[in-house]
């Protein structure tokens, strides 16, 4: 599949069938991408950082680890990841961001703008909108304060991650918004969907 791009600052929101792949690359490097999911039989049931770092006992994922719905249902795995270092903590950025945190006078609607338009036609509501994964977003801990600090992405040009869809999903994914996120500058996202049927013919090739 040829990879689409998503813009700076803007966001897009598709489609997957349970066993499709979802490739997320970050083209240029040091760019977070914000995504949510939802299951398509019932758009009530989202993923949930809390359920997912509860069961992990641990606040940074990687290949191998499943991502959980609000119902405990795993909607994604990481079945591959360049990085290592990513974000399920903070929320997607909004205009409330820019304005509390950086005291914009007129702010971007953020990820959090972005997706509610993305995901609108697949009837999702902003106030169903969760804590995404914030792909390649690198957020330190003081392990004696707790506080939270937001550090540049760890990703260099090209890595990407990938997922495995679990069961049928909507998807919401950005390029994200906040300069402080991407290291002082805004850079495009790039994303592929490799159908269920590709990747077996490909797994049973390797066999």
């Amino acid at each position: 599949m040829s990879n689409l791009e998503i813009r700076p600052r803007s966001g897009v929101a598709f489609t997957m069938n349970k066993g499709d792949l979802l490739t997320v690359i970050d083209p240029q490097g040091e760019q977070v991408a914000d995504l949510v999911a939802y299951a398509q039989t019932d758009i009530r049931e989202v993923i949930s950082s809390g359920r997912t770092l509860d069961y992990a006992s641990r606040l940074f994922l990687t290949t191998g680890d499943p991502l959980y719905s609000n119902r405990s249902k795993v909607m994604l795995t990481i079945v591959h990841d360049d990085v290592g270092r990513h974000d399920f903590l903070l929320t997607p950025c909004s205009e409330d961001t820019f304005r509390i945190i950086y005291g914009d006078t007129h702010p971007h609607q953020g990820c959090f703008g972005n997706l509610a338009e993305a995901l609108r036609p697949f009837g999702i509501e902003p106030d169903n909108i969760p804590v995404a994964f914030n792909c390649f977003m690198h957020v330190a801990i003081d392990g004696k304060t707790g506080e939270i600090s937001v550090q540049p992405p760890l990703s260099r040009a090209g890595e990407e991650i990938r997922f495995r869809a679990e069961m049928d999903l909507i998807i919401g994914l950005t390029a994200c918004s906040a300069l402080q996120s991407n290291n002082g500058s805004f850079k495009p996202i790039a994303y592929s969907v490799t159908p269920a049927e590709e990747v077996m013919v490909a797994e049973h090739a390797q066999a």
